[in-house]
């Protein structure tokens, strides 16, 4: 089994973005040291609780402070962005750490329309988002499709490209492309089984890709113990909805647990719960038997995990994994 992660860089009750991100560096020495695949950030805007904002920046220090393990974007929301400046970010990363980066893109702003509009970008933006991709993967192949522009550097890397999606538009662009597909399915589950059967049905092979690839998103809450699982996934389900359902609130850090947990069963939160729906929870032997099945019924080549909790349940949830030979064959 094929197991990565997705580190959304959480900033924790009382913690600082400084702290988040350190524990973004020991997560990546850790996944690196134990032998997982892969440590993806995603993009996000104007959230008090997620510090993964300037993913090529992030990509950058942690590479620093690793040495082998692949680092991505899962992904980079490229309607925010220009496809230039997006080949030359990468590609300057993938000088400065051959054979070790991934940029997944995704078609969503990754925020609000206020925040949209303080990025500077068009509303529409999101409906160039094919011709976007295919401009980008000019730059990084050195054939670019815009005449008389080079992405320096960028220029020949061939960055592997990879698909984010949680719907059938992802996947037949994906598949069209010849690219691999990753499905949002950690907070998005819905669609989960026809786009990847859609993906793999209509896949066209392509320099990068030969044969369809599917990497599929589930949450990982694992612990020493049944019982310290189940109290992490009550904060992990705290930490959403205080993030979701209280964003614009002035006093959202000062709502107790009794607070969260009354909204969280309330029908304005039926989203939020139905987010957890694919989740691997438990000991290290419960969680990896998890993550065989949702491997098998997802029909993915690989997971990529968001693992929850604090810095150290967050380490300590890759060891447990890896002790339990969640990162061997899959049965």
């Amino acid at each position: 089994m094929r197991l990565s992660v997705l580190d959304l860089a959480p900033i924790h009750p009382g913690e600082t973005a400084a702290q988040s991100l350190a524990g973004s560096v020991e997560l990546a020495q850790a996944a690196e040291r134990l032998g997982f695949a892969r440590v993806w950030y995603a993009e996000h805007h104007n959230m008090a609780t997620i510090a993964s904002s300037a993913t090529s920046v992030l990509i950058a220090h942690v590479a620093a402070h690793t040495s082998t393990i692949r680092l991505g974007a899962g992904g980079v929301m490229l309607p925010n962005h220009s496809p230039l400046v997006i080949a030359e970010q990468f590609g300057t990363l993938a000088e400065l750490h051959p054979g070790r980066i991934d940029l997944g893109l995704g078609r969503a702003p990754g925020t609000d329309q206020r925040t949209w509009a303080a990025l500077r970008r068009d509303i529409r933006a999101s409906e160039q988002f094919p011709q976007d991709v295919v401009e980008l993967r000019g730059y990084l192949a050195g054939a670019s499709v815009v005449p008389g522009i080079t992405a320096v550097p960028g220029h020949g890397t061939r960055v592997p490209l990879t698909i984010l999606g949680s719907s059938l538009f992802g996947a037949q662009l994906a598949a069209a492309l010849g690219l691999p597909y990753a499905f949002a399915s950690h907070f998005a589950p819905d669609a989960l089984h026809q786009a990847v059967a859609v993906y793999r049905e209509r896949f066209q092979p392509s320099e990068q890709l030969e044969a369809p690839y599917v990497i599929a998103g589930i949450n990982a809450v694992v612990a020493d113990t049944r019982e310290d699982a189940e109290a992490m996934h009550r904060d992990a389900i705290r930490a959403r909805v205080r993030g979701i359902l209280l964003r614009d609130s002035p006093v959202a850090q000062q709502v107790g647990d009794d607070e969260l947990d009354a909204l969280a069963r309330s029908p304005q939160a039926a989203g939020i719960m139905k987010m957890a729906q694919h989740t691997a929870m438990g000991t290290g032997d419960a969680a990896t038997a998890t993550l065989r099945r949702f491997q098998v019924g997802a029909d993915a080549d690989e997971l990529i995990m968001a693992v929850h909790g604090q810095t150290s349940q967050r380490v300590r949830a890759l060891e447990l994994l890896e002790t339990a030979g969640a990162l061997g064959d899959a049965a």
